[in-house]
């Protein structure tokens, strides 16, 4: 029971940014706020920082990528507008 309410919302996030992405096709990407309004419906603005937050945790545990206009970009320096998707199943980030 030494879990906060924090770490359960983080796990819930990453959850469903994998969910989302695996209703998609392989190459499909989603927006992080896509992620946000499944986990705070009306409020899900105020969960974007997370939402981006979980897509970053997803890239260091080599689950996803983070693109802008179709390019893998390095999540701790991307700003603005981003997509989230699988990463290639070759391991690939192109």
């Amino acid at each position: 029971m030494d879990e906060s309410p924090r770490a359960a919302s983080d796990r819930d996030m990453e959850r469903v940014i994998l969910e989302l992405l695996a209703q998609r096709a392989e190459a499909a990407t989603i927006c992080p706020s896509e992620a946000a309004r499944a986990v705070a419906g009306q409020q899900w603005r105020s969960q974007m920082d997370a939402a981006r937050a979980a897509a970053r945790r997803l890239v260091a545990a080599g689950v996803v990528d983070i693109t802008q206009r179709g390019e893998v970009v390095d999540p701790t320096t991307a700003r603005g507008p981003i997509r989230i998707r699988r990463r290639p199943a070759d391991g690939g980030a192109g």
